[in-house]
């Protein structure tokens, strides 16, 4: 799956596009292989704010639990309720459908600190020769979170 060249990437593997001072935020479609079979999402409320960095809510697969983290700092403006009853969106249309939240942003800047596609890819690489050139079906949890 071709990555969005108009999104950017946190380490954490979540993506987000910016606009006009809103930010929304879903994870990677490297995240959703990683974690396979998807089973509850738990997502914040409108109205709540995040902190980049910090979490924001958790994903559980049959594999494991892992936390959604914040790219940028802000005020939830839009919650993906309908992820909640149609994981599979996540790994359908992972940069689409698949969004999770929106953030009216606080800092702009913040965005920087953030990976390009290309970057990116280039990360996940190097990430996999570190965890001793595993596939992504042998990467540990571990590794992911």
């Amino acid at each position: 799956m071709a990555r969005p060249d108009d999104a950017k990437y946190a380490e954490t593997h979540e993506w987000v596009r910016a606009t006009k001072g809103e930010a929304t935020i879903g994870i990677t479609d490297y995240a959703v292989h990683q974690l396979s079979d998807l089973v509850h999402i738990e997502l914040p409320k409108v109205g709540d704010s995040v902190e980049q960095g910090s979490p924001f809510g958790e994903i559980e697969s049959v594999k494991t639990v892992a936390d959604l983290v914040s790219p940028v700092t802000g005020k939830i403006v839009a919650v993906n309720d309908k992820l909640a009853d149609k994981l599979d969106v996540l790994h359908d249309a992972p940069f689409g459908d698949g969004w999770m939240i929106r953030v009216k942003v606080s800092d702009a800047a913040e965005l920087d600190s953030l990976m390009d596609a290309k970057a990116y890819q280039e990360f996940i690489e190097s990430s996999e020769k570190e965890a001793g050139g595993k596939t992504d079906e042998e990467v540990d949890d571990d590794d992911f979170v």
